[in-house]
């Protein structure tokens, strides 16, 4: 059985590159500049050694894998489309233990053979590093024939399936009889999915699933979901939703089938029932324990970076474990569960050594840096005389010495990374805490003035009365 899923790759959405057309320019092109960065990253992502054993699985298609960048670069400056989509990102994976290498990635070049090999280059590595074998399709958007475009579509992406299913078929492979509709998503979002870390896109699924079963009509949907911090557009082509803190609005429709706006008020018909709506509970938090030498009780008032990282665990509903408040949780908060495993080593690190200032911080970083360069000194010499040496127990004794130091060091650079990242992560931390707080007495002014005009309006319909 294989599954399969396309992604655009686009390039960086805040300009339109315009190239020149003259071939001595194109020729003398630097094709290490950021214009095709999007491009340049999936190629390296798909390619990846240690993912295709040394890259013994990556075929190229129309183009020479090692240069693909620059071929698909050359034939997007040919025709003069160098803007919009950059290429396509399809992914193919088969079940644990069913497909070998071998198959899996003779599949995998058949597949993008005969979809796109007459017209496109295309890039095809099968990935070993996971429990499934999957194959990853790097398609040059622009067709090197003829300098159209490949347009990705609800067509084209069942062509790709049926000729999947099929080839899976020829090489007696089970094959999904009934493929779910409505369960497509972003690459990003799919990875991120894999890796257990929450995405902005999927909290918003959350909050449209909990809104609709709490709503019988769609105007009560509307309002759940204003209850719930969005603001949202009605009344034009394509419903949308902005979150807290977030610039852009989302299109409802871009989460899936099931979050069309048609699709939205069948769900919702679905709760006139005799039965009362259902509001679905918030998801249990996890909860993390802080150990660093600090009692809580008995210390001192936390200032500085400790603060900082302790207040910003409590507004993310972490800390304490008793909590007195049981207001939802903000979503650029709710966002960063993602982190949570980077903000509890941080926060060990900032009480184990009593760090609350950031000269503080660089200090304690500055002498692990220090460190880091006498053990690597000393593990050089070390192989330095490992070279020379020829008795067995020395041979033995070194390797040991070595392997031990690189254990320190290993330690030691997970200790540095987490304090560049403390220094990195809490000018956002502030910037973010500052930002809800504003939203939060703005809320609390609007309350105000709502309660202040009720209270108005019922005085004066005693006083007519």
């Amino acid at each position: 059985m294989a599954t399969t899923a396309i992604w655009d790759v686009t390039d960086r959405l805040d300009r339109v590159i315009d190239y020149a057309t003259n071939p001595d320019k194109t020729e003398n092109l630097d094709f290490s500049s950021p214009d095709f960065q999007g491009l340049r990253d999936v190629l390296k992502y798909t390619a990846r050694e240690g993912k295709t054993e040394k890259q013994f699985y990556v075929t190229g298609i129309n183009c020479d894998w090692v240069t693909a960048c620059k071929q698909m670069s050359q034939t997007k400056l040919q025709f003069q489309k160098t803007d919009g989509i950059l290429a396509f990102h399809g992914y193919q994976s088969f079940v644990p233990g069913e497909a070998t290498p071998e198959t899996a990635h003779a599949i995998g070049v058949k597949l993008a053979q005969e979809l796109w090999g007459d017209r496109f280059e295309v890039v095809v590595s099968t990935h070993l590093d996971k429990g499934h074998l999957h194959n990853h399709f790097v398609l040059n958007s622009v067709s090197f024939m003829d300098g159209k475009r490949y347009y990705d579509n609800k067509t084209t992406y069942s062509l790709m399936r049926q000729t999947s299913d099929r080839l899976c078929r020829e090489y007696s492979l089970s094959v999904i009889e009934n493929p779910q509709k409505g369960k497509s998503k972003h690459f990003a979002e799919w990875k991120a999915e894999q890796e257990g870390k929450p995405t902005w896109r999927g909290l918003i699924r959350e909050d449209v699933d909990k809104a609709i079963a709490a709503s019988m009509t769609f105007t009560q949907f509307i309002s759940a979901l204003r209850k719930q911090g969005y603001e949202v557009k009605t009344g034009v082509k394509y419903m949308a939703v902005r979150p807290q803190g977030k610039e852009r609005f989302v299109r409802l429709k871009t989460l899936g089938d099931d979050y069309t706006e048609e699709a939205l008020k069948e769900r919702i018909l679905k709760n006139r029932s005799p039965k009362p709506p259902q509001v679905l509970p918030e998801p249990k938090r996890k909860r993390y324990t802080v150990r660093g030498g600090m009692n809580l009780k008995k210390t001192k008032k936390l200032t500085g970076l400790q603060a900082l990282y302790f207040h910003y665990l409590y507004k993310m509903g972490i800390l304490p474990k008793q909590r007195v408040s049981n207001k939802r949780t903000h979503f650029l908060l709710r966002e960063d569960i993602r982190y949570m495993k980077q903000l509890i080593s941080q926060t060990k690190l900032l009480c184990t050594h009593r760090i609350e200032t950031k000269e503080q911080l660089l200090t304690y970083q500055n002498e692990l840096e220090q460190e880091m360069t006498a053990l690597i000194d000393e593990r050089k010499s070390l192989y330095n005389r490992l070279r020379r040496c020829k008795d067995d127990e020395q041979i033995l004794a070194s390797k040991e010495q070595i392997s031990e130091l690189s254990k320190k060091l290993s330690l030691l650079r997970k200790e540095v990374k987490l304090c560049t990242g403390i220094l990195s992560r809490s000018e956002e931390m502030k910037q973010k805490l500052l930002q809800i707080k504003q939203e939060e007495i703005h809320q609390g002014k609007e309350e105000k003035t709502y309660e202040q005009r009720s209270r108005s309006s019922r005085s004066n319909r005693q006083y007519e009365s």
